[in-house]
């Protein structure tokens, strides 16, 4: 548990935000460019979300961005936040998170959970694979892929007698960290049974979090991976020179959640000029009330202000890491190929 005087390790959270007339070559820039960053500063992890067909978010491929970022890094751990299993092969995720591990060992993070990462059609277009869709199967899943990247690998029992090993990597010296990532009691509860670590999506919504660690906390059956449970939490923060910037720059993130939750066509990300312009023009009593209830829970400020609000929302709940989602819009005529803001955020913290 954190004391209330010492900052938390510090872990990110980066969903490759898309901002008006950025390319999704500039966007994937600007974060392998945050991972070097994040990288020198000492911050603990670096997890890339799993989304589809969103214009505001870049990250539908963590392995791919994860193998980039290990190649920009030497000490950060670099993982997914998270791989949405039911939309891949328990196999397919193994033998490429077995090969990140391979990559750079010891630095690397399987975060999985079980949303689909998008809408229904796309969900659809993600689970042609059969059975591997089954979301019911989780848990086997789960115990699949723990299998599959450890040593020893996984053996397949022929029902007419008779085995089969199955191997994520032909010869392994390590695996991947395992995480089970939710914001509902299930998942909570399925990595207590598991003895896995596990992580709430905090960032989210928030709402459910006190529930969640109760139950994956008091059920935790040891591993002997992992013979205490392990987590930590997410959350979305804005740090800048200022309080007015800080605040400014949050509005663009804001309005997306809005757009989200209201149903309304999603853009790529404004820039705080568009988003406060729009403000005025598109005036929407629902949307200011869930723009308001989501900056309720955010972390917002000059950078000794919200190091002092993350100290004190890990030790409320106990925990010694925080991983940060850095939320922070950009200002028009800011540079594509870099995300200043966000960068500016994570300095700050780290200070």
């Amino acid at each position: 548990m954190s004391s209330s005087s010492a900052l938390p390790a510090l872990s990110v959270l980066d969903l490759v935000p898309v901002r008006t007339a950025q390319t999704s070559a500039q966007a994937v820039a600007s974060s392998l460019a945050l991972v070097a960053r994040t990288d020198e500063l000492g911050y603990r992890r670096y997890w890339f979300a799993e989304h589809h067909n969103m214009p505001a978010v870049a990250s539908t491929t963590p392995p791919v961005l994860i193998a980039a970022a290990a190649a920009r890094s030497t000490r950060i751990r670099v993982g997914s936040g998270g791989v949405m299993l039911p939309n891949h092969s328990p196999l397919v995720v193994a033998e490429q998170f077995a090969a990140l591990e391979a990559l750079a060992p010891g630095r690397i993070d399987l975060g999985i959970g079980r949303a689909p990462g998008s809408d229904p059609v796309i969900t659809q277009l993600l689970r042609m694979s059969g059975t591997t869709s089954d979301v019911e199967r989780f848990p086997e899943h789960i115990r699949d892929i723990l299998s599959l990247v450890s040593r020893e690998g996984a053996t397949v029992r022929y029902t007419s007698g008779g085995t089969y090993d199955v191997h994520a990597t032909p010869a392994a010296e390590g695996a991947p960290e395992v995480w089970l990532l939710g914001s509902s009691d299930y998942s909570a509860q399925l990595a207590a049974s598991l003895g896995l670590p596990y992580v709430f999506a905090n960032h989210f919504s928030g709402e459910g979090l006190d529930r969640a660690l109760d139950l994956y906390r008091g059920g935790y059956s040891p591993s002997p991976e992992h013979p205490e449970p392990q987590t930590f939490l997410t959350i979305n923060a804005v740090a800048a020179p200022t309080a007015e910037e800080a605040e400014a720059r949050a509005i663009p993130q804001l309005r997306m959640m809005a757009r989200l939750r209201t149903g309304k066509a999603l853009t790529a990300l404004e820039t705080v000029e568009q988003a406060r312009a729009a403000l005025v023009v598109e005036a929407d009593a629902q949307a200011e009330s869930i723009m308001a209830s989501a900056r309720s829970r955010w972390l917002v400020g000059t950078g000794p202000e919200v190091q002092a609000q993350v100290t004190e929302f890990a030790s409320r709940y106990g925990v010694d890491e925080v991983m940060i989602s850095p939320v922070a819009g950009a200002f028009d005529g800011e540079p594509m190929d870099a995300a200043l803001a966000r960068v500016q955020t994570l300095e700050l913290l780290a200070a």
